[in-house]
């Protein structure tokens, strides 16, 4: 049975996204989030924007990654932008 190699980009990734969700579980029972309306056309918590924000990430990182020749670091980069702004204006 082969095992899975995990690179340290990957590793650093998924750890990065447990640390978020581990925060993002603190902050809720601390200050339970109320729905609000943003940029959104939907009203939203803390936590729906969250999955918002990195499902759109990802599907915008693909599409850079898929449709341009820019760095993958550039696509990190966008996906990043995306994230902090639905999670602020979201």
């Amino acid at each position: 049975m082969e095992w899975m190699s995990w690179t340290v980009p990957t590793a650093a990734f998924f750890i990065v996204i447990g640390l978020i969700l581990l925060g993002m579980t603190t902050w809720e029972l601390r200050s339970p989030s109320v729905l609000r309306k943003g940029l959104l056309p939907i009203a939203t918590t803390r936590g729906d924007r969250l999955f918002i924000g990195l499902l759109g990430s990802a599907y915008l990182h693909l599409l850079v990654i898929g449709a341009t020749d820019w760095s993958i670091w550039v696509a990190s980069a966008l996906s990043l932008v995306w994230l902090l702004a639905v999670m602020r204006w979201g």
